[in-house]
């Protein structure tokens, strides 16, 4: 399945299941294994695309593709370098990035995402892909400028509009080895396959719920490769992976 979250008329949050350029809107959502299609249908091209999941943790990946620790001159971590983003950083499809008055470098940063589908508390990495509800794209949107001035990364990666997310949700793919590119203006920027991870999504899943549960929802940002640089208020972003769409984004001011 391919699940959206789209904004309906008059305001409400709705999930869907993408199917051939349309969406059907289901009953309760992907995470309670009661959805049912409703018999209401609307053209995926017309559709106002939210964040596909309302997260209560987006728990990030730093420095998990050794081109992207070369480019800053870092060693390569051996142990997982862990932050977070608060749930008011999420996106849509189609949303601008806000580019905040205090910073003066804006990077774009292509990752795959992991889905949680149920509650993970201590899973090996054996049963950690039982947990996965499925992957989306994401943009760790990034104030570089920031990072060095503050010691941590918590204010250069949070602001409103941080993380962007989407289009859809799909369980119909193995994120082991997909290939992933960003693009600015229609200019490449990054490309890379997620088979370069330096710590693989199952480590992920099971390193990360041995330290916090995981709950339905949840988002595991697992990192971006080499290539980053600036981005200018009017750009447009598209982060690709194979068998994920195009996640794309414009800078607003």
């Amino acid at each position: 399945m391919k699940y959206v979250r789209i904004r309906k008329a008059g305001g409400s949050a709705a999930y869907g299941i993408l199917r051939d350029g349309m969406i059907e809107l289901i009953n309760g959502t992907p995470f309670d294994g009661k959805a049912e299609g409703t018999g209401e249908f609307i053209e995926a091209e017309s559709a106002s695309y939210l964040a596909p999941v309302p997260f209560s943790k987006a728990v990030c990946i730093g420095l998990n593709y050794r081109d992207h620790a070369e480019e800053f001159g870092l060693p390569i971590p051996e142990t997982p370098v862990v932050f977070m983003k608060p749930s008011t950083a999420a996106a849509g499809y189609g949303d601008d990035i806000i580019y905040p008055a205090m910073c003066h470098r804006l990077d774009y940063e292509a990752e795959l995402a992991v889905v949680i589908g149920r509650e993970c508390h201590m899973a090996s990495e054996k049963d950690a892909l039982d947990y996965v509800l499925g992957y989306t794209i994401a943009n760790d949107v990034t104030a570089r400028d920031l990072q060095p001035k503050n010691g941590q990364w918590t204010i250069a990666k949070s602001f409103d509009t941080f993380l962007p997310l989407g289009p859809y949700i799909s369980d119909e793919i193995d994120g082991s080895d997909l290939y992933i590119t960003s693009r600015v203006n229609g200019v490449t920027k990054q490309e890379s396959r997620t088979s370069n991870l330096i710590f693989t999504i199952p480590y992920l899943i099971s390193y990360l719920s041995n330290v916090m549960t995981l709950l339905p929802g949840d988002v595991i940002s697992t990192g971006t490769p080499g290539g980053i640089s600036g981005m200018q208020k009017g750009d447009t972003v598209e982060i690709e992976i194979e068998g994920l769409g195009i996640l794309k984004n414009r800078i607003g001011g």
